[in-house]
């Protein structure tokens, strides 16, 4: 007898216990940013600083930050403005670097295509010029606009496509200076093929780049203007001098 009432009162005292639900799960903390470096483009028109992605880009930042670190930008100049309008997709782009000059270039790198870094072509994005995937050097340039169609696409049948452009870094301020870089007037003679009339006829030099503490505050990217020049296309050959 006191056997069954010590058990009843024991299935009392805990049935309200097992009735409440167990606590929530500690929500764990987030993982921390990827690192990033930052880097000053001094240029004659103004400084651009940009940021690079050094832990999702390994190979294409730290190839970046190479020339940077070896003052092998400076001197060398934005040369190239593509139109925003041209083509069938959103493009508008300026570009720079040591246009293959053979005391200023290093060996090609690896490609890493954005479907492996997720570093995408977003507005303001630094991407590596290039001939064939893994042909890449000094020469870079930065997006006017989002363009997606420059990112890779595993899926594609065509080699082009799926490899895509290798996406490192994007700007995070000096906007004004991007803008007036991609506003210079273009020569419609020089350039060779599709890329003729691209060429800015009076190229902005780039003083000195330098790597830099990260930016106090960066204001948000403008809206691109179609009054200016420069630009990208996905269907045309890749990006390069």
């Amino acid at each position: 007898m006191l056997k069954r009432f010590a058990l009843l009162l024991a299935a009392l005292f805990t049935a309200p216990l097992l009735a409440q639900e167990p606590p929530p799960p500690v929500n764990p903390l987030p993982p921390p940013p990827p690192a990033v470096e930052y880097v000053a483009m001094e240029t004659t028109l103004g400084t651009i600083t940009v940021e690079i992605e050094v832990e999702r880009a390994p190979v294409t930042a730290a190839n970046f930050l190479r020339y940077v670190d070896e003052k092998r930008y400076d001197g060398t100049v934005f040369y190239r403005a593509m139109p925003l309008e041209w083509g069938e997709q959103p493009n508008g782009l300026i570009q720079a670097g040591t246009q293959y000059d053979p005391k200023r270039t290093l060996p090609p790198i690896k490609h890493e295509p954005t479907s492996e870094t997720g570093v995408l072509h977003v507005k303001g994005a630094l991407s590596m010029a290039r001939f064939a995937p893994g042909t890449a050097t000094g020469d870079f340039s930065i997006m006017l606009q989002e363009q997606p169609a420059m990112d890779a696409d595993p899926a594609s049948e065509d080699p082009e496509v799926r490899a895509g452009f290798a996406a490192f870094g994007k700007v995070v301020d000096g906007w004004d200076v991007v803008h007036a870089i991609h506003a210079a007037p273009t020569d419609p003679d020089k350039g060779e093929g599709w890329m003729k009339g691209q060429m800015i006829a009076d190229p902005v030099k780039i003083i000195r780049m330098r790597r830099v503490a990260a930016p106090v505050s960066a204001p948000p990217a403008p809206p691109a203007s179609t009054d200016m020049i420069g630009a990208e296309a996905p269907a045309a050959p890749p990006p390069t001098d």
